[in-house]
């Protein structure tokens, strides 16, 4: 085990499971809501603004805390008070940044007859549900700091085969896939530019190698 780890023999709990299994629903559920977007990317043949990327990337952070934590717990068998903090930190800032852009885009849009950017799901673009999803995330994260110290340096069973590695693994494989993904989305919709475009209407980069005219 890590270093970090208490000497004294540590306990279980049913906190500390719990806790485990909501960082793979985190991890898992901001993944999802980028695969949305991917999907309206390149199944509705809609185009991400800058404003939109960037939202996407905060999405991906918050994963990515909730990720070392599913990590931590897969590697040692239990998550220290200090990576708690860590990656649910890491979460929390990029929710509270995620956030920030998604209303920014919002506000862009808010004034009477102004038909937003993209598509609508129930009745909302896609950029006010950020702000709705990134907004439960920052009470969500809150909760499960305030009950940290109850579920840290708790055993987490997560070491041979089982559902927790199994889960946990899954989770880890899924988002590192997804930001391989959005990492190649933007390059081709960036080309060999430094900036998007604020309204893109075409993947640059087949423009700038000579694939299209």
């Amino acid at each position: 085990m890590s270093s970090l780890l208490p000497e004294a023999p540590l306990e279980g709990g049913l906190l500390g499971r719990v806790q485990f299994w909501f960082a793979c629903a985190f991890a898992i559920g901001w993944t999802g809501v980028v695969c949305g977007g991917l999907f309206y990317q390149f199944g509705m043949w809609e185009y991400p603004c800058p404003l939109c990327i960037v939202q996407r990337m905060f999405m991906l952070l918050a994963a990515m805390g909730a990720a070392h934590i599913v990590r931590t717990a897969l590697t040692n068998g239990a998550v220290t008070g200090r990576d708690y903090m860590m990656g649910w930190g890491l979460a929390l800032v990029a929710a509270i940044a995620g956030s920030f852009a998604s209303w920014r885009q919002t506000m862009l849009h808010v004034l009477p007859g102004d038909k937003g950017y993209g598509s609508e799901v129930f009745g909302l673009h896609l950029y006010v549900w950020a702000w709705i999803l990134f907004q439960a995330s920052v009470v969500a994260v809150g909760i499960v700091l305030a009950f940290a110290h109850a579920t840290a340096d708790r055993v987490v069973p997560a070491e041979g085969p089982g559902p927790y590695r199994t889960v946990g693994m899954a989770a880890l494989w899924f988002l590192g896939l997804v930001i391989a993904v959005n990492l190649v989305a933007v390059f081709l919709e960036a080309g060999l530019h430094w900036f998007l475009p604020d309204d893109p209407v075409r993947y640059r980069f087949f423009y700038d190698v000579g694939i299209l005219d």
